[in-house]
């Protein structure tokens, strides 16, 4: 999943990596490091060493490795994102195993990007994350959707409520551009996250984002 182009930073987004593999991390250093928008305050090689360094740095983005030796970036990234106030989280990784991805969504992170990916990829990810928005590889998003088992079917109402979320419209400009009061447009959506049983509105405003072309968010 692409994100629109974001809105130019007002300040240099403080970037920490993390990896256990010290090649990595000099590549992502060497190449992140010479974008004038970031900064790199740190790194590490274990959770262990992250967690406690973020804790000190409190940096604005987190590059998180998925499969590190001593504690996965899974679980790492589940810790850190328990805590408040976290950094935002993308996670960085050689597997796209759908188990993988949707795990690294359910513990909060904001993306999911393959190693393997050129790395205009890996720069366009980082700008939808310290955007606020969110990011999945394409080649991740395609084996993801495949894999999900199929939703419940919504209403032509429904798929527009939440097409319109998906680009980030509020309930009031929701109900404006559509003709409804905000209490209708509130109603469809308790509707929809029950119909496909989304726990929380972030869970639903994820869900919208990443299936937006589904439900022609684009058009």
């Amino acid at each position: 999943m692409t994100a629109a182009t974001p809105a130019p930073l007002d300040r240099p987004v403080r970037l920490f990596l993390v990896d256990d593999h010290a090649l990595v991390r000099d590549g992502l250093r060497a190449r992140l490091g010479s974008l004038p928008w970031v900064r790199i305050v740190g790194e590490a090689a274990s959770a262990d060493e992250a967690e406690a360094q973020i804790a000190r740095l409190a940096p604005d983005m987190v590059l998180m490795d998925v499969g590190m030796k001593d504690v996965s970036g899974l679980d790492c990234a589940a810790r850190l994102l328990a805590r408040g106030p976290a950094p935002r989280v993308l996670m960085l990784s050689m597997y796209d195993n759908p188990e993988y991805v949707q795990r690294a969504l359910q513990v909060g992170a904001c993306g999911y990007v393959l190693k393997d990916a050129p790395a205009s990829e890996l720069v366009a990810a980082l700008e939808a994350v310290a955007a606020g928005g969110t990011f999945l590889s394409p080649a991740v998003s395609q084996r993801l959707f495949r894999n999900q088992a199929p939703k419940p079917l919504l209403t032509p109402r429904e798929s527009e409520i939440l097409a319109a979320l998906g680009r980030g419209a509020s309930s009031k400009q929701i109900a404006g551009d559509l003709g409804l009061s905000v209490r209708t447009v509130e109603a469809h959506r308790q509707n929809i996250r029950r119909r496909l049983e989304l726990g929380s509105l972030a869970e639903l405003i994820r869900y919208a984002v990443e299936h937006a072309k589904e439900f022609g968010a684009g058009r």
